[in-house]
């Protein structure tokens, strides 16, 4: 008897210690504490991916009900702001040329193609808003022709669909969480996308494609946000080979660009190894310090964490066009974005943003 006794604590033992890891991998993603996480678990007996699409689930329309609120309507430019916004139809494109932007680009400029990669982190409900705001102001100062977007959820592309008319939004996902694509519609011409799906993910990751038409170029744009949580090494890795695979085998007339919360450890690159046709643009601009870290709880205090985590967690990947005879991009520039605090004391994102700009050659 004793023996069946120390097998059966044995057997609660590893229950209980798979199902605390499971509340800590369902905080974290969630960004929720673990007596929530539990609840929501212990309802969708115990499946990860059940339990985040019923806590995803929850109305989150009344984040944004601070556009609308009557507090924002007290002075003469909200009120202003209410009524050209009922005069044209509810929507104020926030991402307009602005009068600093409107002087026509050179052609070498004209050329160049732009974008930005982000986590927004939509999950996180305190001043979304005004962090939504936030993202579409950074839209107008470097006036991005592409742009990769990770941690939306639908209240967030609604609003963005409002004060964003100037770009195309194509979305890898309508309930919960999920990823995005901005295009600039004056400069990006849009053809065709897919949702490739990561078949054993927990956390409902999927692999966004669009193929587009700049400046004569043929391009293939992807943006993912890979599996979280450090105990999900192995499946971010096989999610990575899909991402890898698709870019080795794009034909050869079509320039290849990979933005995302990719969530990786150089360890894990190491292991899975990128095509030589490949590579990342970081390394490629020369390392800078300065554009390193993505994910700082050093310098980005949206997150209260016991901790100091620095991490590249965000990352793009580059695959040129090998054919002779057409024009080639090549990246030249990398910057952060998101480094000021907004009005509200927070940052845009608990990740900063990438910013990367590729001339034409």
């Amino acid at each position: 008897m004793a023996s069946t006794s120390d097998s059966d604590k044995a057997s609660v033992s590893n229950v209980e210690e798979s199902r605390a890891r499971l509340c800590d991998e369902f905080a974290a993603v969630a960004g929720t504490d673990s007596a929530v996480a539990q609840c929501y678990l212990a309802e969708n007996e115990w499946e990860m991916e059940r339990a985040l699409n019923s806590f995803f689930e929850a109305d989150m329309e009344r984040v944004f009900a601070v556009e609308d609120s009557p507090e924002r309507e007290t002075s003469p430019k909200a009120k202003r702001a209410k009524v050209e916004e009922k005069s044209s139809g509810g929507c104020i494109d926030l991402t307009g040329d602005s009068p600093a932007s409107a002087h026509k680009p050179s052609e070498e400029d004209d050329g160049k193609l732009s974008m930005i990669s982000w986590n927004v982190d939509g999950l996180d409900e305190v001043n979304l808003a005004e962090r939504a705001r936030g993202l579409c102001s950074f839209l107008v100062l470097y006036t991005p022709d592409v742009v990769f977007l990770q941690e939306l959820i639908p209240p967030y592309v609604q609003y963005l669909k409002k004060r964003a008319v100037s770009y195309l939004i194509i979305e890898g996902g309508e309930e919960g969480y999920f990823t995005g694509m901005m295009l600039k519609k004056a400069r990006v011409k849009f053809l065709e996308s897919e949702i490739v799906t990561y078949p054993t993910t927990q956390m409902m990751r999927n692999l966004l494609v669009a193929q587009v038409d700049f400046k004569g170029q043929k391009l293939t744009l992807m943006t993912s946000h890979l599996e979280s949580c450090k105990g999900h090494a192995g499946e971010r890795m096989k999610q990575l080979q899909v991402v890898m695979q698709r870019m080795r085998e794009a034909p050869n007339d079509v320039t290849v660009l990979f933005g995302g919360d990719t969530n990786l450890r150089d360890t894990e690159v190491a292991k899975v190894g990128l095509p030589s046709s490949v590579c990342d643009v970081w390394e490629r601009l020369g390392k800078q310090e300065h554009c390193r870290y993505t994910w700082d709880t050093k310098a980005n205090s949206n997150k209260t964490v016991p901790y100091v985590s620095r991490c590249r967690f965000d990352r793009i990947y580059f695959r040129p066009a090998t054919k002779e005879g057409i024009p080639h991009l090549s990246p030249d520039h990398m910057a952060l974005v998101g480094l000021e605090k907004l009005d509200c004391g927070r940052y845009t994102s608990d990740h900063w943003g990438i910013y990367c700009s590729f001339s034409s050659g």
